[in-house]
């Protein structure tokens, strides 16, 4: 009787594991080949708002500009919903070959991604390859005029004297505002009455009426009113004084250390997609954003453009997710 050979577990272990070494040794020799290759059809840039917004001008000005440098059409995708979650799930979910990429609002998606981790079909740090940071869009602390507070040290001495009576405004609970202002009132010390509107306009209108008596709003959003004298800048929410806004001194400068908000907007691919394709975009993302024209017209619409390497971006993304979380759990902030 003639035997048959039956492989033993440990057996079918070491199988399964050599060929986890080749599968992972065939990656590393087709990963430059598939570069060398790439792209050789349409790249969709996922906008994961509706257009005219921030995110999807940055993303046209990227779209544009990435369609010479790779020699290949770059289209723009604009998948609206739910903050933004719907379409940065469907580029984590994509196939992870280069052809699907996030044109992300960073701050907003690692915001949600904590906030409302329950519904969000993707993890920050899980679902994507960060490729850049493409530009950032700084904060300002503003005021209505009636407020009697002429600098940032001031609004918070007059805000210690009356604890809950002085309100800000925001764009909706668990908008970058409302988490500014959380933010805010824990640096300094101060304890203000939150008012959520549904988006900045309204919220704006009604500082501007004297209904609320203080915003931390994008920069664009609040420059026009500040020179035309219907709000008061106290202080701007970055690292350096704001091109546009330049005799507004930085929080800083204010005296209020660590309080730095600005909106981050980046490039990322669906995680596992190959280094060499990131490598490839990252190049193409470094050039683009050298430019004069793109800086200016990427200035035009209040976003300092800039540009990160893969590894800086995926520290960067790091530091929002971690920020944003801190300030969620220590203000007890829960999704509407």
């Amino acid at each position: 009787m003639k035997l048959q050979n039956t492989p033993t577990s440990a057996s079918r272990a070491r199988r399964a594991l050599l060929t986890g070494f080749a599968a992972t040794a065939m990656l590393g020799i087709l990963s430059p080949v598939m570069a060398q290759d790439y792209p050789n059809k349409v790249i969709k840039l996922v906008v994961p708002y509706p257009p005219g917004g921030a995110t999807d001008v940055i993303g046209r000005v990227m779209a544009q500009k990435l369609s010479v440098a790779l020699n290949q059409q770059v289209i723009v995708d604009n998948r609206a919903g739910a903050a933004g979650s719907i379409g940065a799930a469907a580029v984590a979910a994509a196939t992870p070959d280069g052809y699907t990429l996030l044109m992300g609002a960073m701050t907003s998606h690692s915001i949600s991604a904590v906030l409302y981790k329950k519904v969000v079909n993707f993890d920050m740090e899980k679902s994507f390859a960060p490729i850049a940071i493409v530009g950032t869009v700084p904060l300002v602390f503003v005021v209505n005029p009636s407020v009697k507070a002429a600098t940032l040290g001031e609004f918070i001495a007059l805000a210690k004297l009356k604890p809950g009576k002085l309100s800000f405004a925001s764009a909706g609970n668990g908008s970058p505002q409302h988490l500014a202002g959380e933010m805010f009132q824990r640096l300094a010390g101060v304890q203000m009455l939150h008012v959520p509107y549904k988006g900045s306009g309204p919220a704006m209108t009604d500082l501007m009426g004297g209904q609320v008596d203080s915003m931390i709003e994008t920069a664009p959003a609040a420059q026009a009113h500040i020179k035309g004298g219907k709000l008061r800048a106290i202080a701007a929410a970055s690292a350096q004084r704001i091109p546009t806004l330049p005799d507004v001194p930085t929080a800083t400068e204010a005296g209020l250390k660590g309080f730095e908000v600005s909106s981050m907007f980046g490039i990322a691919a669906p995680a596992g997609t190959p280094p060499s394709i990131i490598s490839k975009i990252s190049a193409a993302l470094k050039s683009i954003l050298s430019m004069q024209d793109v800086k200016d017209s990427m200035l035009a619409q209040g976003v300092i453009s800039t540009y990160t390497s893969p590894e800086e971006a995926t520290l960067a993304l790091h530091n929002e997710s971690a920020k944003w979380a801190k300030v969620i759990q220590d203000g007890n902030i829960k999704p509407e």
